[in-house]
């Protein structure tokens, strides 16, 4: 035999096994998908086309493999499908933290400055009228800057005290604003304040509810938050008695 023709055959020995190996994972991936009842109704044809065809102990040893390869194949089919579904829940939850991380810079981006620049000019205005309230606001202004501006610079986290004070300064501010016409009262118990919680949430839903509750209404309204535990997370409520 000579050079040539060894050539061919080891390469023709090359695309047998390739073939075989590529039919081999294809039955391996047909048995971990398909049903046990859909395998065992295949395996009772084989068995009688085999006894038909006179094929001898053949069809009994290719249906017990079939179910030892089934038994296999789905171990490995349910170990894809779990690692699949964790990744996707990975990535489905990462990318809503992004997407929430998101949502709340652009609503701190919008609340920060109109109220930093309404409270300053409150407090110019008290300045001329009533000095000593003026000191006051200045104070919760002051209370509320150290609260946030370290929020600011975390990106995203902080501790559940840190924004419940944060919310408490800024009501305190819009309260000089408001007068009477806004009340507030936050209840949280104290073993869930050092638990971290997402930066400038409470304040934004405290900010919407003043805006679109209070404000529009001539008597004001009260603002409740209320801290509690739920079954698997904490539950913050802001509510508000306004329109």
């Amino acid at each position: 035999m000579n050079k040539d023709v060894k050539n061919q055959v080891f390469l023709f020995l090359l695309d047998v096994v390739e073939t075989a190996k590529i039919l081999w994972w294809k039955f391996f991936n047909w048995l971990a998908v398909i049903s046990w009842g859909y395998l065992i109704f295949v395996s009772f044809l084989a068995m009688i086309i085999g006894g038909l065809l006179g094929l001898g102990s053949l069809p009994p040893l290719l249906v017990f493999g079939s179910f030892m390869i089934k038994s296999l194949a789905g171990g490995k089919r349910k170990a894809e499908i779990a690692a699949n579904d964790a990744a996707s829940r990975a990535n489905l939850e990462a990318l809503e933290r992004r997407l929430l991380e998101a949502e709340m810079a652009t609503l701190q981006a919008q609340i920060e400055p109109h109220f930093l620049f309404n409270t300053l000019a409150l407090i110019g205005q008290l300045i001329e009228t009533d000095p000593d309230q003026a000191a006051i606001v200045h104070g919760h202004l002051i209370k509320y800057l150290r609260a946030a501006l370290p929020q600011i610079r975390e990106s995203g986290q902080s501790k559940l005290s840190q924004q419940l004070e944060l919310s408490r300064a800024y009501l305190n501010i819009m309260q000089a604003r408001m007068q009477e016409r806004l009340t507030y009262d936050i209840t949280c118990p104290s073993e869930l304040a050092s638990h971290v919680f997402p930066s400038m949430m409470i304040p934004t839903l405290v900010e919407n509810a003043i805006k679109h509750g209070l404000e529009p209404k001539t008597d004001g309204g009260h603002i409740q938050i209320t801290v509690r535990k739920g079954e698997n997370e904490i539950v913050v409520e802001v509510s508000d008695n306004g329109i």
